[in-house]
């Protein structure tokens, strides 16, 4: 008798434990999907993590996480993964109503600009000299200074070759605008023409859209970029123009 009762203790301890825990884990997922509502950045796993004050390792982060993204699931908004963190935009079907409280046009890029950012994006690093053998014209300091402001290529370095020009690569922020998490997710280069693909000159001008809303803080939901097709080609060329 004695040893059923204290089985039976045991049990209901553990169960205790495990409610315990299961609790732990429903008031950590409200806390994550209260911060990704209201952060005006993606988050990153250290960021979340740091928002539990570590309790709970980078796995059970990541469960909690395809949970909110399955919850929100056919929803107004979705729980996206970038190059930079974890954020909440709007879905695609919502673009075409959302647009009607800023009927704003997107900025169009120039050909050249759009050009010298796909070298950048595919053949990265790369120098100023790089880009103008690809594209057989003089690279304007104003396109440069264009991309820079925008925040969608840096300076990463410097070629160890007379007069040290300097390497340009894309930053995080050029694939948070893209709604990529990584190179690998750039569009499909087409070695037989060379073009930039349309797929990322839609993005581009989508890209608007995804910073726009520093206009309405502090609660950020960015519009979602349209779905593509994942494939990098990092040895492709661009044509002579």
């Amino acid at each position: 008798m004695f040893r059923r009762f204290a089985a039976s203790a045991v049990d209901k301890a553990q169960l205790a434990t495990l409610h315990s825990e299961l609790m732990n884990t429903h008031e950590a997922k409200v806390v994550v999907e209260a911060a990704l509502l209201t952060a005006e950045q993606p988050l990153s796993m250290p960021d979340l993590r740091r928002l539990l004050n570590d309790e709970l390792n980078a796995d059970t982060v990541r469960v909690l996480l395809d949970q909110l993204r399955s919850d929100w699931n056919g929803r107004g908004l979705e729980l996206v993964a970038l190059a930079s963190g974890w954020r909440f935009q709007s879905a695609p079907a919502m673009r075409h109503y959302l647009d009607r409280l800023n009927p704003e046009r997107p900025p169009r890029y120039s050909r050249a600009v759009m050009e010298t950012l796909a070298i950048i994006a595919y053949r990265q690093p790369v120098t100023r000299g790089d880009i103008e053998d690809v594209r057989g014209v003089t690279v304007s300091s104003s396109v440069i200074k264009t991309l820079e402001e925008r925040g969608w290529i840096e300076v990463v370095g410097h070629r160890e070759v007379p007069g040290r020009p300097a390497l340009f690569s894309t930053t995080r922020e050029f694939l948070d605008d893209l709604g990529l998490r990584s190179l690998a997710e750039l569009p499909a280069l087409q070695e037989s023409t060379g073009d930039v693909p349309a797929e990322l000159e839609l993005q581009l001008v989508e890209a608007h859209y995804a910073t726009r809303s520093e206009q309405v803080p502090p609660v950020v939901f960015k519009p979602a970029p349209p779905a593509i097709d994942v494939s990098l080609s990092p040895t492709a060329s661009l044509p002579m123009s």
